[in-house]
């Protein structure tokens, strides 16, 4: 659902990008903006329980992440380097997330849900790191039930709801997501096992 509405997304974040393009501005400095603007509104709202206006103010953020990659394709072919800043700067604002709920949830006694909100922070990165391996290695690994925008659209939408009063949407939210992480890591090591087994090795990079 959601790679079906970037497109839609995209057509809105266009004249945007063309403005900024025009002023000098580049997409690595947006995605760095982004990343920044999500850390900081993550780890200043979150750990005081100010759930949905944290989530405001990061959904506001994460749609530089969608900016960048307009500009980039405004500005010619993407660079090797802003693709590796675009990933690496996500990790570390999926991190800020969910270190800030893990923060709250641990100040006011929740301890098990901070758990799993910790774990759904070290899963969401070894989902990344699975992918990232095996296509080094050359290996195709774009499986998975949670990709990042899945993650992040679940964690976002249970914080901002249980921000506004709903009861335990939080909760199951971590919870789902926790389950499809780790569903989603087991999904892309066997798949890239069934395509290493039928290899010889020395056709690995």
């Amino acid at each position: 659902m959601l790679k079906l509405l970037r497109p839609a997304v995209t057509r809105v974040l266009t004249p945007l990008g063309r403005a900024l393009v025009r002023r000098g501005v580049g997409p690595d400095a947006v995605t760095a903006a982004g990343t920044l603007g999500t850390v900081a509104a993550a780890l200043f709202f979150y750990p005081q329980g100010r759930l949905f206006a944290g989530t405001m103010v990061i959904t506001f953020f994460v749609f530089a992440d969608l900016l960048d990659g307009v500009m980039a394709r405004m500005t010619g072919p993407g660079s090797t380097w802003g693709a590796f800043l675009d990933s690496t700067l996500d990790r570390v604002g999926d991190a800020a997330i969910f270190s800030g709920l893990a923060v709250w949830l641990a100040l006011s006694g929740q301890r098990l849900l901070a758990g799993v909100a910790l774990f759904c922070l070290v899963a969401g990165t070894l989902v990344s790191y699975v992918k990232a391996r095996a296509e080094g290695l050359g290996l195709n690994c774009d499986v998975g039930l949670a990709e990042r925008p899945e993650r992040l659209v679940v964690g976002l939408v249970s914080a901002g709801l249980s921000g506004l009063g709903v009861p335990y949407v939080l909760a199951a939210g971590l919870w789902l997501l926790a389950a499809a992480s780790a569903v989603t890591v087991g999904q892309r090591l066997v798949h890239v096992r069934r395509q290493a087994v039928s290899l010889p090795p020395q056709t690995l990079r």
